[in-house]
Order: C-alpha cells, then sequence, then structure tokens
C-alpha cells in the first residue's frame, strides 16, 4: 500500500478501526513539535494582532498552527466541521481570578469522505488574557460523540469546569447586559 509520505496515511493505516483517535493522536504529536515553534516564528506577528485585536490571536496562532494538519486531512478525505480548532460561539472558557492562566475548550466532528461523521476533537487552548501567552501548549481530546448536546456532556462529565462555563454566546449575552446596566439602561 502506498502511503504517498503522509505520516498521517500512515498512521492511519496502523489504526483503521479508531480513526477518530488515531487523529487526536496525529495532532497532539503535531502540536507538541510544533506548539512553541509556531510561537517564536510569529512572535512579532501574534503580538502585533494582540494589540489590535486582543484575544482574536489566539485564533490567529492555532490558524499558524493547525494548517498543515488541515492538508493532511484533506489529503486523507478527513473534513473537520466547524474548521478545527472549531466553533469559538460554542467554545466555552474559565481560568483564575486574574485572568492569567485560562482555558478555552473548543470542538469539531470529523467527517469522512461521504460524510459520516467518525467523532469529535476536543482542542483545549490555554492562554492568557494580561498578555499575550501560552501558559502551556493546546491539548487534545478524542469523542466518539458527535452531536453539540452530546459533546457538551461527555465534557460536562470529564470536567466539573467545563460543564460550570457558560457557552461563550451566553456568557457574551451576560456581558452586554451588564454594560447596559451599568449605563443605566433597561434593555
Amino acid at each position: 500500500m502506498n502511503h504517498n509520505g503522509s505520516p498521517l496515511r500512515t498512521m492511519l493505516a496502523g489504526r483503521p478501526a479508531s480513526v477518530i483517535g488515531t487523529l487526536a493522536q496525529y495532532i497532539d504529536a503535531h502540536i507538541e513539535s510544533q506548539w512553541q515553534v509556531t510561537l517564536q516564528n510569529h512572535a512579532d506577528k501574534l503580538q502585533r494582532a494582540y494589540e489590535e485585536a486582543g484575544d482574536s490571536a489566539y485564533g490567529t496562532y492555532l490558524n499558524l498552527l493547525l494548517n498543515s494538519v488541515h492538508k493532511e486531512m484533506k489529503e486523507n478525505g478527513l473534513r473537520p466541521s466547524p474548521r478545527l480548532p472549531g466553533d469559538f460561539d460554542s467554545s466555552r472558557e474559565w481560568g483564575n481570578v486574574d485572568e492569567s492562566d485560562q482555558q478555552r475548550w473548543m470542538w469539531s466532528t470529523i467527517h469522512d469522505k461521504e460524510g459520516v461523521p467518525l467523532g469529535t476533537i476536543v482542542l483545549q487552548i490555554f492562554h492568557d488574557h494580561t498578555q499575550f501567552r501560552l501558559p502551556r501548549r493546546p491539548g487534545v481530546l478524542a469523542l466518539s460523540a458527535t452531536g453539540k448536546e452530546e459533546v457538551v456532556r461527555v465534557l460536562s462529565e470529564r470536567s466539573v469546569s467545563f460543564g460550570q462555563a457558560l457557552e461563550f454566546t451566553e456568557e457574551y449575552k451576560l456581558y452586554l447586559q451588564s454594560l447596559n446596566e451599568e449605563q443605566g439602561g433597561t434593555n
């Protein structure tokens, strides 16, 4: 069998029974070897992005970090939905009081070339709100769950903090309400 030099294809050929677990191992190994290299190679760009747009710089970082993973997945007939790292609006975040060590969990359902859902990849992004800094490398979880409600249930069972955190859209709605109340509004 010709693997065309694809590291992911080689891994998948060795573990056909658990594509989602194998994919998670591949992504985790990629992150392990590239997370700091990506930070170093793009330090100026990421710092500028943080100064101009705040936390969205972490999204820029993740796009840079995961670009080659997306290429490998596409070459191997795997399609994430939404694109990795996941949908920010449905993600959840929590952390310490001074906001210097936060974590956000985002996820993407992985589909095969026929569109069949294989499982979900969850990325744990550790970050700082006081400056552009990743306190530790991103983590990866593999779930057999694929629907949003099932993913949230499984992640809530794994992490009390995740279960107690609000989905971003809900968190943002409360934030806007608090601003309105501070300004004396009634809406």
